[in-house]
C-alpha cells in the first residue's frame, strides 16, 4: 500500500486534481488550501466548513503532520518562549517578542546547528536536520495565535534568528517565506521578515541573485578576523573581506539595507578600537547596526555582559560617525531565553 502523502506538499492544482478524481467540486480544493495556509489548520478536523465525510476522505488519503507546542514560558517582560515539538519528536524553539510597536516571532530553521559559535547555546547541540518549510510556517502560526490570544495584537514581524543557520536550509527557508508572504497564505509583507545569517558568502550572493525582498541581517560580533575566528569558526572559510564583497553584491542586486548584529562582550569586543573597526567595516554598504546585550548561557564562563559605561561609549563612538545604531536590550532574562537554552533542557 502506498504511503500517505503530506497534503501540504501538494500545490492547489494537485489538490484540485484529487477532488476531481473523487467527484468533488473544484471549489472544495480552494477551501482546503485556505485552511492549510491562510487559516493554519493543524488537523483535518479543524476544517469546519467541510463535511465529515469529506474530512474522512482527506484523512484516508493524506497526512497533515503539524508542529505542537510542548512547553511555553512567559517572562515578566511578556516575552513568550516556546519549545516546539516537530513531527519526528525533535524539539526546537520559537519566541514571541512583544514591544510597544511590534509583535515579533523569532523562529528556528534547523534542529540544532553545525556552526558552533562560542557564545550560543544552540552551538552546543549537534545539527540533526533541516526544518521543513511547513514546520517553519507552523512555528509562525503558533506564535501569531499567541500574539492574538495573549495580547490581542497581530503579529507584525518575523525574524529567522532562532536555532540553526537559515542559509544552510536555503530551500526550506525560501519556501516558508513564499507561503508566509503569499496572498493566499499569511499575506505578510516580505519587508517585515528578516533572515539572520552567521555569514556564508556564497549564499549571501545567491540571495542577491534571487533578488529577495526580505531583509538580511549579518551576525557580525567582531569586525576583525582574528576575534571573529575565535568566536565564530565559520569566519575561517568566510573572512570579513569575502563577506564585504558578498554584501556589496547583495545590495547591488536588491537595493536593501543590511543590518549588522553585534553582541557586546566585556573586555573582548567592547573597546573603542573595536568600535572603530566596526565603523570601518560598516562603510562597505548602507547598513544599520543592532548592538545586542549579551544573554549569558548556562555554564559558559568565557563571556560576560559589558558594563553600561563601556556600552554607552561604544554606541556614542558609532553615532558620532553618523551610523544608525539601535541598542537591543536582552529580553526574557527570567526564562530560558538565550537561543538554544530551552531545547538543551529537552
Amino acid at each position: 500500500m502506498e504511503a500517505q502523502k503530506n497534503i501540504r506538499l501538494l500545490d492547489l492544482n494537485e489538490i484540485k486534481a484529487f477532488f476531481s478524481e473523487i467527484g468533488e467540486k473544484p471549489f472544495r480544493a480552494k477551501q482546503v488550501y485556505e485552511w492549510l495556509w491562510k487559516n493554519s489548520a493543524m488537523s483535518f478536523d479543524d476544517m469546519s466548513n467541510l463535511s465529515l465525510d469529506l474530512r474522512n476522505k482527506l484523512k484516508d488519503n493524506f497526512t497533515l503532520p503539524s508542529v505542537k507546542i510542548k512547553t511555553s514560558q512567559i517572562s515578566v517582560d511578556k516575552t513568550i518562549k516556546n519549545a516546539f515539538e516537530l513531527v519526528d519528536g525533535n524539539i526546537v524553539e520559537g519566541v514571541l517578542i512583544p514591544s510597544k510597536t511590534r509583535m515579533t516571532a523569532c523562529i528556528s530553521s534547523q534542529v540544532g546547528c553545525s556552526l558552533t559559535c562560542k557564545f550560543c547555546a544552540t552551538g552546543k547541540l549537534k545539527r540533526l536536520r533541516n526544518i521543513s518549510f511547513d514546520e517553519i510556517v507552523d512555528q509562525v502560526a503558533h506564535i501569531k495565535r499567541q500574539a492574538e490570544e495573549n495580547y490581542n495584537r497581530p503579529l507584525t514581524n518575523i525574524v529567522y534568528m532562532g536555532m540553526g543557520e537559515p542559509l544552510l536550509n536555503y530551500k526550506g527557508m525560501m519556501d516558508s517565506i513564499d507561503k508566509i508572504t503569499a496572498p493566499d497564505g499569511l499575506a505578510m509583507s516580505p519587508k517585515r521578515i528578516t533572515v539572520s545569517t552567521a555569514g556564508i558568502a556564497k549564499m549571501i550572493m545567491k540571495l542577491g541573485d534571487d533578488r529577495v525582498k526580505f531583509n538580511l541581517a549579518l551576525s557580525l560580533h567582531a569586525a576583525n578576523d582574528k576575534k571573529r575566528d575565535h568566536i565564530m569558526p565559520i569566519n575561517e572559510q568566510n573572512s570579513l573581506a569575502s563577506l564585504a564583497e558578498a554584501l556589496i553584491y547583495f545590495h547591488e542586486k536588491t537595493d536593501s539595507r543590511v543590518t549588522f548584529e553585534y553582541i557586546v562582550f566585556k573586555d573582548f569586543n567592547d573597546s573603542l578600537e573595536d568600535a572603530s573597526e566596526l565603523a570601518q567595516f560598516s562603510r562597505n554598504i548602507p547598513c544599520k547596526i543592532n548592538i545586542i546585550e549579551y544573554n549569558p548561557i548556562d555554564d559558559s564562563g568565557e563571556f560576560e555582559q559589558t558594563t553600561p559605561e563601556r556600552l554607552d561609549a561604544f554606541v556614542k563612538f558609532l553615532e558620532d560617525r553618523n551610523i544608525i545604531v539601535n541598542v537591543r536590550r536582552s529580553r526574557g532574562k527570567d526564562i530560558d531565553a538565550a537561543c538554544g537554552q530551552l531545547a538543551n533542557k529537552h
